[in-house]
């Protein structure tokens, strides 16, 4: 069943340009290096340039549970560490009509 991560990133201000080659590598990295990776969308908008949102879809639980052990995720970590200054994480599964 699919299911569906949404991130959310309050940066600290001023961090965004050194915050983005990070995450979008993460989010390209994601896509061709994990099969059970559908989507994974990096959205900003210009009027909130310390808000970056992610929009993440995978095959099931145990593909994003995959995707939390890859190299490219456990690096990725450490090098935004200190330019979050908080990050809010929900999880969606589809349901089925």
């Amino acid at each position: 069943m699919p299911y569906a991560v949404t991130v959310i990133f309050d940066l600290k201000p001023g961090t965004q340009d050194a915050f983005m080659p990070h995450i979008i590598n993460n989010a390209q990295c994601s896509v061709r290096d994990e099969p059970g990776c559908r989507q994974f969308d990096v959205c900003t908008d210009p009027s909130q340039p310390d808000t970056v949102f992610l929009y993440e879809l995978y095959d099931d639980l145990a593909a994003f549970e995959a995707h939390q052990q890859m190299p490219h995720y456990l690096e990725t970590g450490p090098k935004i560490a200190d330019m979050v200054a908080g990050k809010t994480l929900r999880t969606f599964e589809r349901v089925d009509r």
